[in-house]
């Protein structure tokens, strides 16, 4: 009598749960917003006056300033590109449009036009020289930021004979362009400044642009691997170029800002600042390497820029310790981005 032996039966293993952890860890922007969860609450504790509305909304403000240029940055980095200029033409489309109406007297919405065009055409330029020269954009934009860093001063100096602006509130256009760029209204006791609705936009704008249009995919395209996307027939020279714009027309904004809450601007203002942008779209989950990253991630990386460089002073602490705090906040970055980019390589294998 010869008996059959059967195998056991084997019951499937649920990989529901990994796969749910990993898609979750995959995700660009998990880091930040662990780190921001933390640092949020750390300065809760260490702080009391940041428990205020008021020292919130002062934190979103903040983070706003950087934040909306950071926006630029970060799509610019998921293309594959950096802009060492973004500090600077910040400042220089301010000084563009006081001292060019300052000096012909004309109406202030001319020079904010005027400057618009010129920060357009020096986006348009960074992105050319790289593409047509194949010289790394950190090379070209670093020229364009000594460039723009010595025309500042040598330019405001020669027009006002001092190194800042002079006051814009009594030209023509002035009220006008504050109500756009630089306006404020109350909520309660809360003052909240439109940059802070204006930073939410355009993240809005360039999330939906990533994850919803034919552009998205272009501009991860040409971040991951150029050549393969150009053999796809993606427009890679048109992409890059309209990136490089993109991060022009922010700073732009942003100067405009700048100008028209405070009147008068510092020639030598904005630079550093480039670091700060680059910085918050590291935080945020943006590789270095190109290819990865999102606007969601970039904007908390500049809510935890915001939170940290106000925090410090809130808790009485001394100031300077906020460079170093930037420092270790890129390296755990650069390490948390690795482990989440290869999450979500495990995450597409399987």
């Amino acid at each position: 009598m010869s008996h059959t032996l059967e195998a056991p039966a084997v019951k499937p293993v649920s990989r529901t749960r990994p796969a749910l952890v990993s898609r979750v860890l995959g995700r660009p922007e998990i880091g930040a917003l662990v780190a921001a969860v933390i640092i949020f609450i750390f300065f809760l504790a260490a702080a009391p006056s940041f428990r205020s509305a008021e020292s919130f909304f002062t934190v979103l403000y903040q983070s706003s300033v950087i934040g909306i240029v950071a926006v630029g940055v970060g799509l610019l980095m998921i293309g594959g590109e950096f802009d060492l200029s973004a500090g600077v033409i910040v400042y220089t489309a301010g000084l563009f449009n006081s001292m060019f109406c300052w000096y012909f007297g004309v109406n202030l919405w001319v020079g904010a036009i005027l400057s618009l065009v010129f920060c357009l055409l020096i986006g348009f330029l960074n992105g050319y020289l790289v593409m047509r020269t194949g010289i790394p954009s950190f090379l070209i934009t670093l020229g364009t930021f000594f460039v723009l860093q010595g025309a500042n001063l040598g330019v405001t100096k020669l027009v006002t004979k001092t190194v800042s602006t002079l006051d814009v509130s009594n030209i023509d256009g002035y009220d006008s362009l504050g109500k756009v760029f630089s306006s404020s209204f109350k909520v309660g006791p809360v003052t909240v400044w439109t940059s802070v609705l204006w930073w939410i936009l355009f993240v809005a704008l360039a999330a939906w642009t990533l994850q919803r249009t034919r552009v998205g995919n272009w501009i991860f395209a040409v971040g991951g691997n150029p050549d393969s996307a150009r053999a796809v027939g993606v427009p890679v020279v048109r992409t890059k170029i309209g990136l490089f714009m993109t991060v022009s027309f922010l700073g732009w904004f942003v100067g405009m800002h700048q100008l028209y809450r405070f009147n008068t601007l510092q020639a030598g203002g904005g630079v550093g600042n480039e670091f700060l942008y680059i910085i918050a779209a590291v935080v945020g989950g943006t590789l270095l390497t190109g290819g990865f990253g999102n606007a969601i991630g970039v904007a908390i990386g500049a809510f935890i820029f915001g939170m940290t460089s106000l925090g410090i002073i809130y808790a009485g602490w001394d100031p300077n310790w906020f460079k170093a705090f930037l420092g270790v906040m890129l390296l755990l970055a650069v390490l948390v981005n690795l482990y989440v980019k290869r999450m979500s390589t495990m995450r597409k294998v399987d």
